[in-house]
């Protein structure tokens, strides 16, 4: 295998505690544990938590709780993982196996995809349309899945674009990877931080036989440190995913399982989710006024989900190049759109506190007017 460096990773890993300001970012500002619990309206004693091994597929208690969001559920269903990235990896495991072909809806999180590339399987790119609000091109899934693509990666609501998918379009992804025998493989991390009132994204659980969901408690709910995931699929298959943690990280931490616990207690999670959405609502508005004040540098569609903005912009410098420049005469770190393979193209998060965010989109500014010469 060849080893393909995971670009936004090793940038966020490497200088997201060395700037200012970071709105590289796609969650909400986190919370601390005091506040978890005084949410919570519990008198749980983190304390008193043994620090030994706990169940290594998660607690009973834990997975009931996931399992009691997504309908026909039981704890069998569930895998607790550590964190997003290990649930993705499970799976990744176990759907690259053989002769794997992967459809990738484009752009997105770049984990699967870079896995995939690395262990040398074919990849065969399925791209959201900008034109249509960021909607998968459906004749090239058709086209993947006619040519053997054996799964179908989506992340639903999208990283970086914020879109979520329309449901005709997520009716036409369930219809042709049931009609070709295909797996989805959703990851759903950013459904809970709606920037509407409405009802949460839709999951795709459910939607046939071979789906598997994925989740964590990083980006909707304000909890990255918990390091906290989950997978959702067919009850012997997740048994069967369990067995592959035992070669990663054997089992989440005693301490996250207890706290992703009294997060996921119906009343809290609500809560968290109102949290999340009043922030996302809240500085959405303060993004988009300054970006009215730009004067039409920039272009973007309103996100749907996640604190997070995909904006083109057109001044003629490259985005990694921009970024690079940001970081070290601004200390603002932003992930540039070279990063998912889209060049004069920003990823901006805007999930800080207020004042801190209207500082970093001011260096921004001050960036781009140097740039620009303006």
């Amino acid at each position: 295998m060849r080893f393909i460096p995971f670009r936004m990773e090793r940038w966020q890993s490497t200088y997201e505690h060395r700037v200012e300001i970071n709105l590289s970012e796609s969650g909400v500002h986190p919370l601390t544990v005091d506040e978890l619990i005084e949410l919570s309206g519990t008198d749980t004693d983190v304390g008193s938590t043994l620090l030994g091994y706990g169940q290594s597929n998660g607690s009973d208690r834990l997975r009931a709780l996931i399992a009691d969001q997504y309908e026909g559920a039981t704890d069998a269903s569930v895998l607790v993982t550590t964190g997003g990235a290990e649930a993705n990896f499970a799976c990744f495991w176990h759907l690259f196996e053989g002769d794997a072909r992967a459809a990738i809806v484009l752009p997105t999180y770049g984990q699967v995809p870079g896995l995939l590339e690395s262990f040398g399987s074919r990849l065969s790119p399925v791209h959201l349309k900008e034109e249509e609000g960021w909607q998968p091109d459906l004749a090239a899934l058709e086209a993947a899945l006619k040519d053997g693509a054996s799964f179908v990666l989506i992340t639903n609501p999208n990283n970086p674009t914020g879109a979520a998918l329309t449901r005709a379009s997520m009716d036409a992804i369930s219809e042709l990877t049931e009609k070709h025998g295909a797996w989805i493989l959703s990851d759903e991390v950013y459904s809970g931080a709606e920037a509407h009132d409405g009802p949460r994204t839709p999951s795709f659980w459910g939607a046939h036989d071979r789906v598997l969901v994925t989740n964590s408690l990083s980006k909707a709910y304000g909890l990255p440190g918990l390091r906290l995931g989950w997978v959702m699929g067919p009850d012997a298959l997740v048994h069967e995913l369990w067995g592959r943690t035992d070669y990663i990280t054997i089992a989440p931490s005693s301490v996250s399982d207890r706290l992703a616990c009294v997060a996921l207690q119906p009343g809290t999670r609500e809560k968290i989710w109102e949290r999340t959405r009043g922030i996302v609502r809240t500085n959405l508005g303060v993004l988009e006024q300054w970006m009215d004040a730009q004067e039409g540098r920039f272009r973007y569609r309103r996100p749907d989900a996640g604190a997070i903005c995909y904006t083109h912009y057109d001044d003629p410098i490259n985005s990694s190049a921009f970024a690079e420049k940001l970081r070290v005469e601004k200390s603002v770190l932003v992930v540039p759109g070279d990063h998912f393979g889209m060049d004069h193209y920003l990823r901006l998060g805007f999930g800080n506190p207020e004042k801190e965010l209207l500082e970093g989109l001011d260096r921004i500014r001050q960036a781009f007017d140097e740039v620009s010469g303006g």
